[in-house]
């Protein structure tokens, strides 16, 4: 594991204590809009480096008697089958999966939102589906003139039409599978109904970044405006902030864009608007628990070069075009950054142009350069993950963790049953054989000890990797970035 910058532990503590004190704030109920991810935030792990994935479900672990989790989804995200791009599936079905993490964490499941209800017949069943599981279901309409017509929306003919979500906690909490799911607008007609029924309750939104209380060009902001490169988000100065206490802070354009029509909702709702600008809505303590402000820059601009090579393999694989692209260029030219910052692409490089070959270089915690190739055995994911343990468990480099001879069956069955076109071992397979290998030979056994040794560490590419093979590498922790090229000329690639 390398330097650590951010205090996890001070982080869950002043986190719970600061949202304890916005429920105080608002007479004991709060409606908090969660932005980004509650689970597996490796975004923030990998630019604060010491950030847990799971430090917000930790956090509200830290509340667990105080929160109830409300689940919003866009009934045109149900109907279009749109997908969590990072797990590969449905928000309906991610709504699922969000149900169970919750409940099996002990926290409680209120209901699930279906926002911009027309009647969507994928939207309906997956309703009767909810309901026919024992979980609430309640429906929120589209408003005309959203979010500007706000004589209309804040009526009974607006946020009066949407289904009333019954909670019983101080504290609940408004999630959703992904952006544009209407959360904003979920807990500000909550706010209505709450004081239609002379109930005091407040609103809040909790978002990691942009941290408001670093510079504008911090890295580790510059690293945000990177990871949301598609989404055309501009980090800028709060100006609300600056013009109501004198103080500059950072917050994102569309934050401050609907600030204003915010402002005016209270009013309407509240009787007066409990904040003076987009940075008094947050709730965000990150910035409070950086350690080591050197460690999270570095981490934070090798974010930003692993954001352009990622853009540019999707626009290789056809998924995005030369926008994000143009945008991460000039944020590495903001960061004062260029690809030379990750060691182990020309290491990778030199080793696949030696060899004539694909190759993958990691570099260890120790600083150490890693390389793999493609062989007739594996391929370079997999070479180079072995390569590591030896170096690691300092095993000697020609000694074989795993017999060569029981390899070869597991090929068969890849190509004589499996219809598998390419016969070498990739990653996750690899190290299956290295477990059962581990069962007699102690040099594979001392070789997996090492595996928990790689989280956090750089990686490259010279050729796109395997889906499985990136993902085995992000799950191990395992910070990788590949070429924009192809192994091969096909024009069909799996």
């Amino acid at each position: 594991m390398g330097k650590q910058g951010f205090d996890n532990s001070k982080y869950i503590e002043t986190q719970s204590a600061r949202i304890r004190e916005r429920i105080a704030q608002f007479g004991g109920k709060l409606y908090l809009e969660f932005g980004g991810k509650l689970f597996d935030d490796h975004h923030a792990a990998r630019v604060l480096p010491g950030f847990a994935p799971d430090s917000k479900i930790k956090m509200l672990k830290a509340l667990a008697d105080q929160v109830e989790i409300v689940i919003a989804i866009n009934a045109n995200d149900i109907e279009k089958n749109k997908v969590r791009g990072d797990l590969g599936i449905t928000y309906d079905v991610d709504v699922l999966r969000l149900i169970d993490a919750f409940r099996g964490m002990g926290l409680l499941v209120g209901s699930v939102v279906i926002t911009r209800y027309t009647g969507q017949a994928s939207a309906a069943a997956f309703r009767h589906r909810l309901e026919e599981l024992g979980v609430n279901v309640c429906l929120h309409y589209p408003i005309e003139g959203y979010p500007h017509n706000i004589p209309l929306i804040v009526s009974d003919e607006g946020y009066g039409k949407n289904d009333f979500i019954e909670t019983t906690r101080p504290l609940v909490v408004v999630t959703a599978p992904g952006p544009g799911s209407g959360k904003m607008a979920v807990c500000l007609s909550q706010l209505y109904h709450e004081y239609k029924r002379q109930v005091k309750a407040g609103y809040a939104k909790f978002e990691t970044f942009p941290i408001w209380n670093l510079p504008l060009d911090h890295p580790v902001n510059l690293a945000y405006e990177a990871a949301t490169a598609d989404l055309n988000d501009v980090n800028m100065i709060d100006p609300f902030h600056l013009a109501a206490y004198g103080e500059t802070t950072v917050n994102y354009n569309r934050d401050v864009e609907v600030f204003p029509v915010l402002t005016a909702m209270f009013e309407k709702i509240m009787g007066e608007s409990p904040y003076k600008s987009p940075t008094d809505m947050g709730v965000n303590m990150v910035g409070l628990c950086i350690t080591d402000d050197g460690v999270v820059r570095e981490a934070a601009r090798q974010e930003i070069v692993r954001r352009y090579y990622d853009a540019l393999c999707d626009r290789r694989e056809g998924r995005s075009g030369d926008e994000p692209i143009y945008k991460l260029e000039l944020l590495m030219k903001k960061a004062g950054v260029d690809p030379s910052i990750r060691r182990v692409i020309p290491s990778a490089r030199d080793k696949a142009e030696r060899t004539g070959l694909p190759a993958v270089a990691i570099e260890l915690p120790d600083g150490r350069l890693i390389r793999g190739k493609t062989s007739e055995l594996m391929s370079p994911a997999a070479g180079v993950l072995l390569n590591a343990m030896k170096v690691l468990a300092d095993i000697p480099k020609k000694a074989h963790l795993i017999d060569p001879e029981a390899i070869h069956p597991i090929q068969k069955v890849k190509v004589t049953h499996l219809g598998a076109s390419n016969p070498r071992l990739l990653a996750d397979e690899v190290l299956i054989a290295l477990a059962i290998s581990a069962t007699h030979n102690p040099l594979a056994a001392e070789a997996l000890n090492h595996l928990a040794d790689l989280r956090g560490c750089q990686a490259h590419s010279t050729v796109i990797l395997s889906h499985s093979d990136i993902d085995v590498f992000k799950r191990l922790g395992l910070q990788i970035t590949c070429e924009p090229s192809y192994e091969t000329n096909k024009l069909y690639h799996r």
